[in-house]
Formats: C-alpha cells, sequence, structure tokens
C-alpha cells in the first residue's frame, strides 16, 4: 500500500541511545505534520545504540494511521546509509548476510523497517548530531529519557552473546 501524491507530508526525526553500549537504551522519535506534533519514546533493559536508532524510525513510522510520504531524518549514519543506498535490501535478498561469512546485525529490527516503508513513500535523511537542529535534540532528549527507568522491557530480538552488535556499522571498505 503505496502512498500516492495526495498523501500526507510528514516530517519524523529520530535518535537512538544506550549508555553505556550495549546496556539500557532508548529511542525517541518526533513527528510533525503542518502544526500537528506527536512525541514518541521507549527502550529496552539490554541492547545496542544501532538498534535504539533502527527501532526509532521504525516506532515513527509505525504511528502513521495512513499510508503517507515520509522525510524521515537521523543523525544515525548506518541507519540512513543502509536504508538509502540498499545495503538492507541486499542484505536480506543474500539471506541477512553482509558476505558469505558474515551475518547482518539486527535482522529482525531490519525486517521490521522494511515492512514499514512498505506502507510509506520514506525518504531517509542524515543531519548532523548535537548540531542545534531543534528537532534533531527534541529526538536526543526523548530518546534518553528511557535509560534510567528500572522497568524496561527485555529487546527480545537483542543477542548479548552477539559481541558484533555493539559495532554493527558496516566496514568503511568493502
Amino acid at each position: 500500500m503505496t502512498p500516492n501524491n495526495d498523501a500526507k507530508e510528514v516530517a519524523i526525526y529520530t535518535d537512538g541511545a544506550c549508555e553505556p553500549n550495549p546496556g539500557p537504551g532508548g529511542y525517541g522519535a518526533v513527528l510533525i505534520h503542518g502544526s500537528v506534533r506527536k512525541e514518541l519514546h521507549g527502550g529496552f533493559r539490554l541492547t545496542t545504540n544501532n538498534r535504539m536508532e533502527i527501532f526509532a524510525a521504525i516506532a515513527g513510522l509505525e504511528a502513521l494511521k495512513a499510508p503517507c510520504r515520509v522525510r524521515l531524518h537521523s543523525d544515525s549514519k548506518y541507519l540512513v546509509d543502509a536504508m538509502a543506498k540498499g545495503w538492507v535490501r541486499r542484505w536480506r535478498a543474500n539471506g541477512w548476510r553482509r558476505t558469505r561469512k558474515e551475518k547482518a546485525a539486527n535482522a529482525d529490527l531490519w525486517e521490521r523497517l522494511l515492512a514499514a516503508c512498505g506502507r510509506h513513500r520514506v525518504e531517509f535523511v542524515w543531519v548532523k548530531g548535537h548540531a542545534g537542529n531543534p528537532e534533531n535534540e527534541r529526538a536526543d532528549e526523548l530518546s534518553t529519557l528511557p535509560l534510567k527507568r528500572p522497568d524496561l522491557p527485555a529487546d527480545e530480538g537483542y543477542d548479548p552473546n552477539r559481541q558484533r552488535d555493539c559495532f554493527d556499522a558496516p566496514p568503511l571498505f568493502q
């Protein structure tokens, strides 16, 4: 269900946080449509920063009730490049492998993000973090709110035995 040209335009600003990494993590999203604004946040007791960056995008997109044209802003190059450059679709086509030997990290979240993107027309936009963009700064604030909560749920998709999860950005050279 892809939106038509009459679909509403929505800006989403997202951020993820984890302290330490891996450790308790949070996500935040700011959704804006005209003068209407919605803020979302939540977290998990043990996760990674990259998982929270992806989850923030999922939360923002899944909050939309109808197909929309979305500009999703994130300060995560991992998230923006993986989606905008088609890496995620390639990993999925290769059975969630980045190479023959290396599994793609966070396949559960990438799959969910691809499904959410399938309902909307999404453009991923990188913004420099902590550079004064008020909506990005607010998403950052929202992502840190859950970090100290004692009642955070488990991140069922996170495997603490997979050491690479906290360093799962794509390699510099391929």
